[in-house]
C-alpha cells in the first residue's frame, strides 16, 4: 500500500504485505547474506502474504489440509518448527521514491530474527528479540534504485520465551506460531521521520461540554546537519502548526496543546460512547513535517474523545465510568485463530455478532491481533476493549521452566526489563483507541514489584487516560478476599476484580445464590457455565464420520485441556436434567437446550443484581479452532443456543427470572425511564395448559432493577413447566419476551465438594428435572418466509405460526446455500425461541449471499424442517 501526502513529497509508506517466500532453513543451505535475489527459482520457496506464521503459511499452500479435522493437527511433526525459517520478499522502488531516507519497521516477529537488507545485516537477534516488541531500523545506506530484496531469518521461540501463548482452550499451535505475525512496514522520507502521534483528551466536566486536547509526536532527524521544519496538523477543518529545529541525528518529542492553538479547547466536542450510551464518535488526526514546503513525512490517526475511570462499591469491588457514566460490563473473552489466520472480513463478523448480542465489551487475555484492525472495529462499533498480558507468561506448564508461585515467570531482572519493554511498545501502539477503557498487567496473579514500578513509569510517560488493572483476579466476597497473598500487590493493592471461576457446567440457580465464587457481585473478569458444544452441522466439519457417535475420543481431543479435557460434566447434566440421547440428533437439540439454559441467567444475574455488580466477562466469546467449550458462536461463525442466550440476556430493557428467590424483575439498563411497562406473567404445565396468569404495571427507572412479584407455588404442576413473562408499552405493544422451562425439583449445589481457592466448578447434589420435555407432543408448524435486498445486504422475514392446542418449544431458524450448508455469519433479531398455542411470531435476519439462500426451521417437538418462500413481504406481515 502506498500513501502519499498531498504537497511536493518526499514521503512513501509502503506496507510490504504480498509477495513474501518462505523456506525452512533445513531446506536450504545459503546464509542470509548470500541468499539469491530470485527465491522464486528455489523449488523449496513458497509464497505466503505477511503476516503470517510459519504454519499458516504451510496451511494456505496446502502443505497441511484441513488441520483441525480429527487429530489432523496432532499429527504435524513438530521438529519443522525447532529450525529457523526464512522469509524472503523483493520489491522495487520507483524513480521518485529513489534517494529517500528510509526505515525499516517490524510491528511483530515471533520470536528473533536477523534481517538483510540487499545482503546487508540490518538487525540481529540482540535487537529483534520477543514477540511483543516493535523494532525500526534506519535503512537508507542499503536501499538501491530498482529492485531491492529483504530476506529475515525467524528464529523460533524456545522454552522460557515471553512469546504468543494460548492457554487451556485448545492445543499449542505445532510451529509456536513462529514467524512474521504482524506488520512490516517501509517509510521513505525526506530525512525528518515523524511518527507515534497521539491525542491525550481532557473532559472538564462529565457532561462533556469542554474537552482539552494535547497533541504529541516524535520527529527523528536522521541526517547529519540541523534540519529546521514545521509541523502541520488537522482534525477535521481544525488547522495548526508549529516550528520545529532539530540538531543533527536527534530526536524531539513535540507536544501542541489549547495554550498554543486554542481551538484545541473544543467546546461541546463529539464523545466517544459504548454501545448502549450513546455514539461512537471518531476524529482524524493527520501530521505532516515539512521543509521548505517540502512534505518530508506524514502521520496520521483517529482518536475519539472521551474519560475513562475507575469507582468502588463497598470500598472492595471496582467498577468502571465512560465520560462519567457508571456502566455494567458485559463481555465476553477473545481469542485469535490458533494459526493467527483470521482475515478482516471474519474479525469485522466478529464485532458485529457482539453488538448483535448486547455485549459491550470484549477481553483480549493478551495484546492479540495480526494487526491493528480489531481495535479500529471495536473503536468503530463501541465495543469496549479489556486489554492486557497472557496468562500464558505465568505457569510452567505452559512456559516450560519454572517460575515463580506469586509472579509467574517475570521475576527476574533481564526478564523485566525485556517484558517491560514490550509493555511499553504496546502501550504506543494501541494508546490513540478509545475503545480500550483499561490495560490489564497481569492475569492470574501479580507483577513484581519491579516490574510494576516499570509499568507505572511508563503509564506516567505515555498514556494516563485510562486506569490499569494490576490482575483480573483479586476480589471475593463482600466478607473477604480470597487468595490475598497471591493476587494483592505490595504497590497498588487489590485489583478491585474477581476471577475465581465457574468454568465447567453451572447450574442456573448458582448466579443468584453464590456469595462467595463467581456469583452475581462485582466484577468477574472471567467465568461461564463450561462446555458450549457447536450445531449438528458444525461439529460435522471437524469430527470423522465414524467418530461422531456415540461420543468418542477425537470428541475430547477437541475439548479443552487438563480439567476440561472432556465433556463428562456436559453429558452429566444434559442426562440428568434431559435424559439420556437417543442418538446424535437428539444430542444436538439437547446441547443446543441446555448451551441456552446454562448461559442466560448468568448475564441475567449480573444485571438483575446490577447495585452491586459492575462487570462480567463470559469465557470465552470466540474459538481459536473448532472446539466444544467456551464459546457462543463456533469457529465456522455459527451460533449455538448459547448466542441467542445472551442476545435475550442483554437486551436493554428485559424482563427476567431470578432462579435464586423466584421473583420476577424488569431491568432497564437505557439512559432513559421507561413508563407504564405493563408484565405479564404465565405458567404452563407440560401438558400446556395455562396454570397461572398476572399482570402488573410499573414504570422502569433509567438503569435500574425493578421487582414486579414473587412467583408463588402453583397448585397442579408436574416436575417439568414453562414460564412465559412478556413486556407490553403502553400501547399493548409487546416490548421483549423470555421463555423459561423450569422444574419443581429444583437445582440444590454443593458448595462444600471440590471447593478451594480456584473454585472451577460447584457441583450439583441434585439436578433439575426437566426430563418430561421429551413427552411433548408433536405439533406441525406453518412457516413462511421471503427474502428482499435492501441497502447491500439480503434481509430474510420468516413468519412461524403454531396453530396447534400445544407449546411449540425451542424453535431454530437457520439460512442455508444450495448444498444445505449453513450461511454465515448470520444476525437473527430472536432464535431458539418457543410459540404458545396459536402463537405467530417473525423473525427477520440480514446476511450477505451470492448464490442461492433458503430458510430452514427446525424444533424440540415439530415435524418441519424446512419453511416456504413466498414472494410478498406483506404476507408475512399481515399475518401477523
Amino acid at each position: 500500500m502506498l500513501k502519499k501526502g498531498s504537497n511536493s513529497m518526499k514521503y512513501f509508506h509502503l506496507e510490504l504485505l504480498d509477495n513474501w517466500k518462505i523456506s525452512s532453513s533445513s531446506d536450504i543451505s545459503e546464509s542470509g547474506k548470500e541468499l539469491s535475489f530470485n527465491p522464486v527459482l528455489s523449488k523449496s520457496w513458497l509464497s505466503c502474504s505477511v503476516p503470517t506464521t510459519v504454519l499458516g503459511a504451510l496451511v494456505k499452500n496446502k502443505v497441511y489440509e484441513q488441520p483441525y479435522f480429527g487429530k489432523n493437527l496432532k499429527e504435524i511433526p513438530t521438529d519443522q518448527f525447532q529450525v529457523p525459517w526464512w522469509y524472503c520478499k523483493q520489491f522495487h522502488l520507483t524513480e521518485e521514491q529513489s534517494g529517500l531516507f528510509g526505515e525499516l519497521i517490524f510491528e511483530g516477529i515471533n520470536y528473533k530474527a536477523n534481517v538483510w537488507l540487499n545482503s546487508h545485516l540490518v538487525a540481529n537477534i540482540n535487537q529483534i528479540d520477543g514477540a511483543y516488541k516493535i523494532t525500526s531500523f534506519p535503512v537508507t545506506s542499503y536501499l538501491e534504485d530498482g529492485e531491492n530484496m529483504l530476506a529475515i531469518e525467524v528464529i523460533p521461540p524456545q522454552p522460557g520465551d515471553f512469546s504468543t501463548g494460548f492457554v487451556d482452550w485448545n492445543p499449542a499451535p505445532p510451529d509456536g506460531n513462529m514467524g512474521i505475525f504482524r506488520p512490516v512496514k517501509l517509510k521513505l522520507h525526506g530525512g525528518a521521520l515523524i511518527e507515534r502521534p497521539f491525542v491525550k483528551t481532557h473532559l472538564e466536566n462529565y457532561e462533556g461540554t469542554v474537552a482539552e486536547l494535547t497533541i504529541t509526536t516524535d520527529v527523528h532527524n536522521r541526517t547529519k546537519n540541523k534540519v529546521s521544519g514545521v509541523i502541520v496538523g488537522s482534525i477535521g477543518n481544525l488547522k495548526f502548526s508549529k516550528s520545529v529545529t532539530l540538531k543533527p541525528h536527534s530526536h524531539q518529542l513535540v507536544e501542541i496543546d489549547s495554550q498554543q492553538v486554542p481551538e484545541l479547547r473544543m467546546e461541546n466536542p463529539r464523545l466517544w460512547w459504548p454501545l448502549g450510551l450513546g455514539e461512537p464518535n471518531l476524529y482524524h488526526l493527520q501530521i505532516e513535517f515539512l521543509v521548505n514546503d517540502e512534505l518530508w513525512s506524514q502521520t496520521e490517526t483517529r482518536f475519539g474523545i472521551r474519560s475513562t475511570a475507575d469507582y468502588w462499591v463497598d470500598d472492595i469491588h471496582r467498577g468502571f465510568k465512560i465520560n462519567g457514566r457508571k456502566l455494567l460490563i458485559k463481555g465476553a473473552g477473545w481469542t485469535d485463530d490458533l494459526l493467527l489466520m483470521d482475515t478482516h472480513e471474519k474479525l469485522e463478523a466478529q464485532i458485529q455478532y457482539v453488538k448483535q448480542m448486547n455485549l459491550n465489551c470484549i477481553r483480549l487475555e493478551g495484546f492479540w491481533g495480526t494487526d491493528q484492525k480489531i481495535y479500529d472495529l471495536c473503536d468503530e462499533h463501541g465495543i469496549l476493549i479489556m486489554a492486557g498480558w497472557s496468562c500464558h507468561w505465568e505457569h510452567e506448564i505452559h512456559m516450560g521452566v519454572p517460575v515463580s508461585e506469586r509472579f509467574g515467570a517475570v521475576y527476574k531482572k533481564d526478564d523485566i526489563d525485556h517484558v517491560a519493554k514490550a509493555w511499553e511498545d504496546q502501550i504506543i501502539w494501541l494508546r490513540n483507541h478509545p475503545s480500550i477503557f483499561v490495560w490489564t498487567v497481569a492475569s492470574d496473579k501479580v507483577p513484581i514489584t519491579e516490574l510494576e514500578e516499570k509499568y507505572i513509569e511508563s503509564f506516567t510517560k505515555y498514556d494516563t487516560t485510562r486506569p490499569y488493572l494490576n490482575s483480573t483476579g483479586g476480589v471475593g466476597s463482600d466478607q473477604h478476599v480470597i487468595g490475598s497473598e497471591d493476587v494483592v500487590s505490595e504497590i497498588s493493592g487489590s485489583s478491585g476484580v474477581k476471577m475465581l471461576g465457574p468454568y465447567a457446567y453451572t447450574a442456573p440457580v448458582y448466579w443468584y445464590t453464590d456469595v462467595n465464587f463467581g456469583g452475581a457481585y462485582g466484577f468477574n473478569t472471567e467465568t461461564g457455565p463450561g462446555a458450549q458444544v457447536p450445531v449438528l452441522q458444525s461439529i460435522q466439519k471437524f469430527i470423522p464420520e465414524e467418530k461422531l457417535w456415540p461420543i468418542s475420543e477425537v470428541w475430547n481431543y477437541h475439548c479443552g485441556r487438563y480439567e476440561f479435557a472432556d465433556l463428562s460434566r456436559f453429558n452429566e447434566a444434559i442426562e440428568q436434567r434431559y435424559g439420556l440421547p437417543e442418538n446424535i440428533y437428539d444430542f444436538d437439540k439437547k446441547a443446543q437446550a441446555l448451551n441456552y439454559e446454562l448461559m442466560r441467567p448468568m448475564f441475567e444475574a449480573f444485571r438483575v443484581n446490577k447495585s452491586k455488580t459492575t462487570g462480567i466477562i463470559q469465557w470465552m466469546l470466540n474459538a481459536a479452532w473448532p472446539k466444544m467449550y467456551w464459546q457462543v458462536y463456533d469457529y465456522y461463525l455459527v451460533p449455538t443456543g448459547a448466542f441467542y442466550a445472551v442476545q435475550k440476556a442483554c437486551s436493554s430493557l428485559q424482563i427476567i427470572y431470578n432462579y435464586g428467590n423466584h421473583h420476577i424483575y424488569v431491568v432497564n439498563d437505557e439512559l432513559k425511564p421507561s413508563q407504564e411497562l405493563m408484565a405479564q406473567v404465565r405458567v404452563y404445565d407440560i401438558n400446556s395448559n395455562l396454570l397461572f396468569s398476572a399482570r402488573r404495571t410499573l414504570n422502569a427507572q433509567a438503569d435500574s432493577s425493578e421487582y414486579i412479584m414473587r412467583l408463588e407455588e402453583i397448585q397442579g404442576l408436574t416436575t417439568t413447566y414453562f414460564l412465559d413473562l412478556r413486556l407490553f408499552d403502553t400501547h399493548g405493544n409487546q416490548l421483549n419476551t423470555n421463555f423459561y422451562w423450569l422444574s419443581t425439583q429444583e437445582e440444590l449445589l454443593d458448595y462444600k465438594a471440590n471447593l478451594g481457592e480456584f473454585a472451577f466448578h460447584t457441583p450439583s447434589k441434585q439436578y433439575a428435572d426437566l426430563t418430561l420435555l421429551k413427552k411433548l407432543p408433536q405439533v406441525n408448524l406453518d412457516a413462511r418466509y421471503t427474502i428482499e435486498e435492501s441497502n447491500g445486504e439480503l434481509i430474510a422475514e420468516v413468519l412461524i405460526e403454531n396453530r396447534n392446542d400445544e407449546i411449540a418449544f425451542l424453535i431454530c431458524a437457520q439460512l442455508v446455500d444450495e448444498n444445505e450448508e449453513l450461511i454465515v455469519p448470520v444476525f437473527w433479531n430472536d432464535n431458539y425461541i418457543s410459540l404458545l398455542p396459536h402463537e405467530k411470531r417473525v423473525l427477520k435476519t440480514r446476511f450477505k449471499q451470492d448464490g442461492e439462500a433458503k430458510v430452514k426451521v427446525s424444533g424440540w417437538n415439530t415435524n418441519i424442517e424446512q419453511s416456504v418462500k413466498i414472494a410478498d413481504t406483506n404476507q408475512v406481515e399481515q399475518n401477523i
